[in-house]
């Protein structure tokens, strides 16, 4: 089973979290499910530089992120593929970013996260977030 190191990028800004659909894919059990932005790591980059890189391709947003800035790691077996999702806390100055590859986005507090339909692998870092 092929594996995937991913990172995702836990943006907030004013007591609120981005929470990004995802589109028509090619699975159908991520496609229109709710994540935190991110994607996969490229040979030879490390962590936090593949989380700024992914957001500035995506969404035009341009953050600075530390290793240090690590919230969780989880580890998902897909029924094609598995991942080791690796989540960073980034604060944002101002809200604003351009959806380029996401069909919504919503900014959502904490509390309130649970109410949208998560990509499987991404539901343990949403439940802490929550609280839950």
């Amino acid at each position: 089973m092929k594996h995937l190191e991913v990172v995702a990028a836990i943006l907030e800004y004013d007591g609120k979290i981005l929470c990004m659909e995802r589109g028509q894919g090619k699975f159908e059990y991520v496609s229109f499910k709710y994540e935190f932005p991110g994607g996969k790591i490229e040979p030879g980059e490390k962590k936090h530089e593949a989380i700024e890189r992914e957001l500035r391709e995506e969404m035009d947003v341009h953050v600075s992120v530390r290793e240090e800035d690590l919230y969780m790691t989880v580890h998902h077996d897909y029924p094609d593929f598995s991942i080791s999702l690796h989540a960073f806390r980034c604060r944002l100055d101002k809200p604003d970013f351009i959806r380029k590859e996401h069909v919504d986005a919503k900014w959502m507090a904490p509390a309130d996260l649970p109410t949208l339909d998560w990509a499987p692998a991404d539901v343990p870092i949403m439940q802490k977030l929550a609280g839950k």
